[in-house]
């Protein structure tokens, strides 16, 4: 499936961006809301996997908002009210003939979504809410929202953090501080919106109210809410479930708010909701040697350090091995805590990288056990997953402090390179 053509509908004077994928027999409409460029997405592969995911099961309709990526700006001083921004809904529906659809939005759409279903329930098969909240801000009657102090600070966080690394970092939590994708997916936000626009839209959204339509929504409702996120806490989740009738609450693990593996989970919920199965997605799978470090008696070295002595010790071992990885062309795929997961090409340059690893973290007084295999790997956006991985671990585990240990596989395919090897038996 090639990236679709960007087209463009009318609202008032503006002109809004809009993408249709998929030939399923339910339209989604998906609101992703500030943060989104519907074309940026598109180089972005996990992003790209997310979105054809959910266009397996459905026609899915996906837009910029007006003031966000793709579409036309907004005036700073004039941002469009929840009510006005349904209108884009509405435009973009009508734009691809659809007359009923689902509607999927996530964080600062939420609320805009929820209107929409209020006020056109003949257009709104079902609504997913996605780690949203109908009102951010606190109340006397609604505790669980931000104190005026959080909300000037979320407001300033946004204006000065907006598509930095930083930001991109805090908002998903289970990518790796230096990966690709943290970097991909800070460069869309900084295109989706100017740092000051994007801090005004909040403002304002901080500071409205969406409650009073909850009751009025009619169309059978899905709330998935990410435990972990530090944006919306889970309360919010909760507080619509409760509030809209025959809205079901489904929790889900971590914080991520991106279009990255961690939140495809999502997918699986929303196809279930509104075709009754979860989808069968095709697995890439490549051959790849899978290195794995840890640290030797972490827990024992941290308590004789101290906190602060150990963050450091474990600081420089992060930036050691991640040197080796730039240098030997490995590729991050995640952190265990006290310990690395990469790729690689080639079992030979793999090993030669395991080699320097262990010469650069003992310098810092840290000793580590490395395993490595070669196999077949299910590609899973940026990570990996398979058998493969698991014998990897595996081998890792046997290695002795200090030790490089392998698999009779890596070793059968570097014949010839002049590495030369300890036998270590077997084990069944």
């Amino acid at each position: 499936m090639d990236a679709p053509e960007t087209r463009y509908v009318t609202v008032g004077s503006a002109d809004v961006a809009y993408q249709v994928l998929g030939d399923g027999d339910t339209d989604l409409l998906y609101c992703y809301g500030l943060g989104s460029h519907l074309e940026m997405f598109w180089e972005v592969p996990e992003s790209t996997d997310y979105l054809r995911r959910l266009a397996s099961f459905s026609r899915l309709v996906f837009f910029d908002r007006r003031g966000t990526g793709a579409s036309d700006g907004i005036d700073r001083n004039a941002i469009p009210t929840w009510e006005e921004w349904t209108e884009d809904m509405m435009a973009v529906l009508d734009a691809v003939g659809s007359k009923r659809a689902a509607i999927l939005a996530s964080l600062d759409a939420g609320p805009i979504a929820i209107l929409f279903a209020a006020m056109h329930p003949e257009r709104v098969s079902s609504l997913i809410l996605v780690t949203t909240s109908a009102r951010y801000a606190f109340a006397e009657d609604y505790p669980i929202g931000l104190g005026p102090e959080d909300v000037e600070a979320m407001v300033a966080f946004v204006r000065e953090t907006w598509g930095s690394l930083n930001m991109a970092c805090m908002t998903n939590p289970s990518l790796p501080p230096g990966g690709d994708l943290v970097k991909k997916l800070a460069r869309v936000i900084r295109c989706s919106a100017t740092p000051r626009t994007a801090a005004a839209q909040f403002d304002v959204i901080f500071r409205n109210d969406a409650r009073g339509a909850l009751p009025l929504v009619q169309a059978p409702t899905l709330v998935l809410h990410a435990r972990e996120n530090i944006l919306v806490p889970l309360e919010h989740g909760r507080f619509l479930a409760d509030n809209i009738k025959g809205a079901r609450l489904v929790e889900l693990a971590g914080g991520d708010v991106g279009l990255t593996p961690a939140t495809y989970p999502i997918i699986d919920e929303v196809a279930e909701f509104i075709t009754g199965e979860r989808p069968v997605i095709e697995i890439d799978r490549i051959l790849t040697t899978i290195l794995f470090t840890d640290i030797v008696g972490s827990t024992e070295t941290a308590a004789a350090l101290g906190d602060q002595r150990w963050r450091a010790a474990l600081d420089a071992h992060d930036h050691a091995v991640r040197e080796e990885l730039r240098r030997f062309l490995g590729r991050e795929v995640n952190t265990t805590g006290d310990g690395f997961v990469a790729s690689f090409d080639g079992p030979a340059r793999a090993l030669r990288c395991a080699e320097a690893i262990t010469e650069a973290t003992a310098s810092n007084g840290l000793q580590l056990r490395i395993g490595l295999h070669t196999g077949e790997c299910e590609v899973r956006g940026e990570d990996l997953g398979g058998l493969s991985v698991h014998i990897a671990a595996r081998v890792a585990a046997l290695a002795g402090p200090g030790e490089v240990l392998v698999s009779g596989t890596v070793k059968d395919l570097v014949i010839g390179s002049e590495i030369e090897f300890v036998d270590r038996g077997s084990e069944n």
